[in-house]
């Protein structure tokens, strides 16, 4: 397969959009003149080591680099529209990379725990039904807060930016022109989407959880921390799968739930979203053929 439909991603950050490519990352953003500034860099030697070819040890790797880059884009958009000039990198950016996790363990994995393990002891639910409610918990928490940060007017621009990054890596990936006129008719889903990954996690752990049948309490709740590596290699490898075999009809039926999600994170992009989306992603290009 064509190295453009799996190397290719990116992310949306404030009035901006960060495309990803195999060398270089480029983020695009519009100033508060309303002018398009461009950054461009090159990603870290991790990304040309043998390790990515290593099947789930490359996914934790990689989601972890993935997330640190989001970040720093993310902080660098911020900035750029407060007039700032400041760099989240070194130990500030992996204590806020580790605060994020724990908040996000606590509410999505440790908290449903508890409640399963809750109604099994006071609800007298067997195990295997309290884990299933955990599960169940666990995807509503996911899909509620998705559904409810969308309300916030800043953040639904962020998911139009989000629904222009899709639009110009699908119009890409099926040879269109890139230009705003061409590229609108394009799909606001696309099956690489983090969206996809995260509904993916929460799907693998309520199955994983639930076979793990009864447990104590301390031992619940550590088998949810111990096992989110685990659970997160593998959501990469089955999207990296799933990915890569969209031809097929069971495969297309699979995904479903995955696109059907990224409704929440994606909006209509206008014209001028789609300009800066263009933008990253051609910057991303060109620093591809010159490295």
């Amino acid at each position: 397969m064509d190295d453009k439909f799996i190397s290719y991603g990116g992310q949306a950050v404030i009035e901006g959009v960060m495309m990803r490519g195999k060398k270089t990352t480029a983020l695009a953003m519009r100033d508060p003149n309303g002018e398009i500034v461009t950054k461009v860099e090159k990603l870290g030697s991790i990304y040309a080591s043998n390790i990515v070819k290593i099947p789930f040890l490359r996914g934790l790797i990689l989601l972890w680099d993935s997330l640190g880059l989001g970040m720093r884009a993310l902080t660098d958009s911020a900035n750029l529209q407060s007039g700032k000039d400041e760099k989240l990198e070194g130990p500030v950016l992996f204590l806020t990379m580790g605060m994020t996790f724990l908040v996000a363990i606590g509410i999505f994995f440790l908290t449903p725990a508890g409640v399963g393990w809750l109604s099994e002891h006071y609800l007298h639910w067997n195990a295997w039904w309290s884990n299933l409610l955990e599960g169940v918990i666990r995807l509503v928490f996911l899909i509620g807060y998705i559904w409810g940060i969308g309300f916030s007017p800043d953040i639904a621009r962020v998911f139009a930016y989000h629904g222009a990054e899709h639009k110009t890596i699908n119009a890409y990936e099926a040879g269109a022109d890139l230009t705003p006129a061409s590229i609108e008719k394009f799909s606001i889903e696309h099956p690489r989407c983090g969206t996809a990954f995260l509904l993916t996690l929460m799907v693998l752990s309520l199955l994983l959880f639930t076979i793990l049948g009864p447990l104590p309490f301390t031992w619940r709740l550590a088998s949810r921390v111990i096992m989110i590596p685990i659970l997160a290699c593998s959501a990469y490898e089955y999207l990296r799968w799933t990915s890569s075999h969209l031809s097929n009809p069971i495969v297309k039926f699979m995904v479903k739930p995955n696109l059907a999600l990224q409704h929440l994170t994606t909006r209509q992009p206008d014209g001028r979203m789609l300009e800066v989306a263009i933008a990253a992603f051609q910057a991303m290009r060109k620093g591809e053929q010159i490295g």
